[in-house]
């Protein structure tokens, strides 16, 4: 049982809380090692990260042969979705998720809903290229059926300008529209050709807290701006990196070349418009 829990230990990695006063006081280090996570995809294993400010738990998972989502000793229960939901895109080749004894094939930027109780979930890749699997979990109260999502299927709308560079188009996933849930939501932004700005103005929402995961980036790097809007700090993110940002941050960032991004958010409610916009004179 000790080689079990050191296991257990050895795959999940805690991004310590920390609040606005402390973070004012952060260098680049400690912003990194509090709210950037990195080094999520690699062969056939889970990689995952506990915030621990809000119990959300961000992984990466790139399957050839089944990799099962163990238990955490950070979760305090038998099996990883016992008291939690969780949201999986696919940003590989095609690939498959067994969850609950039903398979379900996801394509590229397909999405999967699984709810609480779910004991069996396991990701894998359909061919000889590798799926890629993002995932997010939150705690969640009760459970709701697992749904795919298809990115055909996601609700979509065009915002942003050519003036501000920051043209986008924003994917909604798991959302009150597509599937019910208890508190995640989830879906893609993709950024028009020659932008670079993403959430513009940025914002606060101090009922949710949300993750940013770039990709399409290439080799080039995101100024992620985080932090209270009349103190901000940022963090240079590179592709299939991720950064956590509690609900008093703001989280917007221009990057050096076009990129998207998954975001998810989980909190007090799931209105994708309840936010406090930050006009771009008061950031300091």
């Amino acid at each position: 049982m000790a080689s079990d829990l050191q296991t257990m230990e050895k795959a999940l990695r805690v991004l310590p809380a920390a609040g606005a006063q402390e973070v004012s006081r952060m260098g680049a280090l400690e912003l990194r090692m509090h709210f950037l996570a990195e080094n999520l995809f690699a062969d056939g294993e889970s990689n995952l990260y506990y915030a621990e400010g809000d119990r959300m738990v961000i992984g990466g998972i790139r399957a050839g042969k089944p990799v099962p989502l163990p238990p955490q000793r950070e979760l305090g229960t038998r099996f990883f979705l016992e008291r939690r939901e969780l949201g999986a895109i696919n940003l590989g080749a095609a690939g498959l998720i067994r969850a609950g004894g039903r398979d379900f094939r996801l394509q590229h930027l397909d999405c999967l809903y699984v709810g609480m109780g779910c004991e069996e979930i396991e990701f894998a890749s359909e061919g000889e290229e590798a799926a890629e699997f993002y995932l997010l979990s939150c705690p969640a109260h009760r459970a709701y059926p697992t749904a795919k999502i298809q990115a055909a299927d996601s609700v979509a709308a065009s915002v942003g300008d050519a003036a501000h560079a920051s043209c986008r188009t924003i994917h909604k996933y798991i959302c009150p529209e597509t599937v019910p849930t208890c508190q995640l939501t989830m879906g893609v932004t993709t950024l028009e050709a020659n932008n670079v700005w993403n959430t513009w103005p940025p914002h606060t929402h101090g009922r949710r807290s949300e993750v940013y995961l770039y990709f399409n980036l290439g080799d080039g790097t995101v100024t992620h701006l985080m932090g209270r809007p009349e103190e901000t700090r940022h963090i240079l993110v590179r592709d299939r990196q991720a950064v956590y940002s509690p609900a008093w941050s703001v989280h917007s960032g221009a990057g050096t070349n076009r990129y998207s991004f998954v975001w998810g958010m989980a909190g007090e409610n799931q209105d994708f418009g309840d936010v406090d916009v930050v006009a771009p004179d008061e950031l300091r």
